[in-house]
């Protein structure tokens, strides 16, 4: 009689603690389930770090001879212009030479000159500032006698530490998002819990149309926060 009787407090006890346990795992699913899916952003704005530059020129006339040797006496000045200008002799190198017969294709009213013959000058630097002072020098090169075809749009500005930018972005993106899902647990009278799924956007590099010197930097984090 006794030992029925410690059997079934056994089992009862067993039921109880089965039960509980059932509860509790169904309770916490039910608070697991409960999420907020949030986005963090993070921008900067930051100025150009290297910068290539090319500058085209070209001469016209009827003996190539000659041409060539003019074309030399232009890259020495031209180079000379930018040496004086601050720019290291390193940072400036020379494209190749092109050649253009203008007299093909015609047999009536040929143009005045049979040859075009032109050569890029390229003036690659970390030195943003100074390619920004010099981008109207057209003129000065003019009166040495030497006639670019360049445009401030040919211009090539870059950025080249978004590396040293990203773990502060990240950190930002990540408060930022944290800080909205707060604000919706707030709302929700519930409280904020641990992280259950993030993932980092890629980062973006956008330049500014009026000013290309200044690159738009942006990165978005997705983070799923969860609720209790």
């Amino acid at each position: 009689m006794i030992k029925n009787s410690l059997s079934a407090i056994i089992l009862a006890i067993g039921i109880v603690f089965a039960g509980l346990f059932i509860f509790l795992g169904i309770h916490q699913n039910a608070y697991r389930d409960r999420a907020v899916t949030v986005k963090g952003l993070s921008t900067r704005d930051v100025q150009a770090d290297y910068v290539v530059w090319p500058l085209k020129f070209a001469i016209n006339g009827n003996d190539l001879t000659t041409l060539s040797q003019q074309l030399t006496a232009q890259e020495q000045t031209a180079r000379d212009f930018f040496v004086q200008k601050g720019f290291a002799e390193e940072e400036i190198t020379l494209g190749n030479i092109e050649i253009e017969n203008n007299w093909s294709g015609y047999y009536e009213r040929r143009p005045e000159y049979h040859y075009t013959i032109s050569r890029t000058l390229i003036v690659s630097t970390d030195k943003v500032n100074l390619v920004m002072q010099n981008q109207g020098c057209q003129a000065e090169l003019l009166a040495k006698g030497v006639i670019l075809n360049s445009y401030s749009w040919n211009t090539d500005y870059q950025f080249n530490g978004l590396t040293e930018l990203k773990p502060e972005m990240i950190e930002e993106a990540t408060k930022n998002a944290r800080s909205v899902a707060q604000k919706f647990a707030d709302d929700a009278q519930c409280s904020l819990g641990s992280i259950r799924k993030a993932s980092q956007g890629q980062f973006s590099v956008e330049t500014d149309n009026n000013q290309p010197w200044i690159k738009h930097i942006r990165v978005v984090s997705t983070i799923d926060y969860y609720l209790r």
